[in-house]
């Protein structure tokens, strides 16, 4: 039986997480990496979790054509997890658009002439709520690309409408899956995922205040069993998937949880959300931000259980579980 699977992004946070799934699964797994200097430690990090005989690497990068065809040789299916994730607002929003955009359509085509019966594409919940202010939002619901979004959400929405875009006349399966933030423990401590970020400059004291900030949330040990899922599951092709808790989480409550673990350098103070405006005219990270301030979305994630037979892990865990890594890597 073929079971051969590409997983671009491989070396990033949630691509880590979905090779290990599929290995442990018994998929023969290929990894795309923009430079060969990535392979070892990537295998090294995800053999402390699981067997990698059956893990091997092909360089290639969103941006070129070149490596792409071998890469998908002999797939089935077809992870596409790489996207560039940065809370931080570029100065030219193009930086973070063309790679997604571009990068979606060169990976779709490259699938479909290598066959691939099912793609499952990262997308985001930012490509459903983004500039549609509070409320219930379910996977019919796209992002509002006229409202004031950061370039990341636009990045985001349309890549994903790129992908839909592009299967529209193709015998090719596409399966989406939107996580929400992602948490939990990072599988290698290089990953230089958003929100491991975040948390480690809440526990080492570098996030002075909390941001009004709420979402909804998932682990990431969840996101790659959804994406594996979605692979084989009857009913998923051709449908979005809400990963992410159905009420939103505020950065309040992850900061309360870490301070009752005994991490005493995380802040206990609101930051003012006026205090975040008047920071995001000189500061990148602030800006992006902004379109989160006050929100509270909320989800219609019912096919998820449905379809992917989800089971959340509790969101303390995911918490507590990746501030242990964390502390123990840096």
């Amino acid at each position: 039986m073929n079971n051969r699977v590409l997983v671009t992004g491989i070396t990033g946070y949630i691509g880590q997480h979905c090779a290990v799934e599929l290995l442990k699964q018994g998929y023969e797994v290929v990894g795309s990496i923009r430079s060969k200097s990535k392979a070892d430690s990537t295998q090294k990090a995800i053999a402390k979790i699981t067997p990698t005989d059956k893990l091997s690497f092909v360089e290639a990068d969103l941006l070129s054509d070149r490596g792409w065809d071998s890469a998908m040789k002999g797939c089935i299916y077809v992870l596409h997890v790489a996207s560039p994730f940065v809370i931080a607002e570029p100065k030219n929003e193009n930086d973070l658009i063309a790679p997604a955009v571009e990068g979606t359509k060169r990976i779709l085509a490259a699938a479909k002439r290598a066959k691939v019966k099912r793609v499952v594409l990262t997308s985001s919940i930012a490509a459903i709520m983004a500039g549609n202010g509070s409320g219930k939002f379910g996977p019919e619901t796209w992002s509002n690309l006229n409202g004031k979004i950061s370039a990341y959400l636009r990045s985001k929405t349309l890549a994903e409408k790129a992908a839909w875009e592009f299967v529209k006349d193709s015998a090719m399966e596409l399966t989406v899956i939107n996580p929400g933030g992602v948490f939990g423990p990072p599988i290698s401590g290089a990953v230089d995922g958003q929100n491991v970020k975040m948390l480690t400059d809440m526990i080492n004291g570098k996030l002075p205040m909390i941001p009004d900030v709420a979402m909804g949330m998932i682990d990431v040990r969840d996101v790659a069993r959804l994406h594996v899922k979605a692979m084989t599951a009857s009913g998923a092709e051709g449908k979005r998937f809400i990963a992410a808790s159905a009420e939103p989480i505020e950065m309040a409550t992850i900061a309360a949880i870490l301070k009752k673990s005994g991490y005493s350098k995380v802040p206990s103070i609101r930051a003012p959300s006026m205090l975040l405006r008047i920071m995001s005219l000189v500061d990148r990270e602030a800006k992006g931000m902004i379109p989160f301030l006050g929100q509270r979305a909320t989800f219609d994630n019912q096919a998820t259980f449905e379809v992917l037979d989800w089971q959340p892990t509790p969101i303390e865990n995911s918490i507590i579980e990746m501030a242990t890594a964390i502390s123990q890597t840096h």
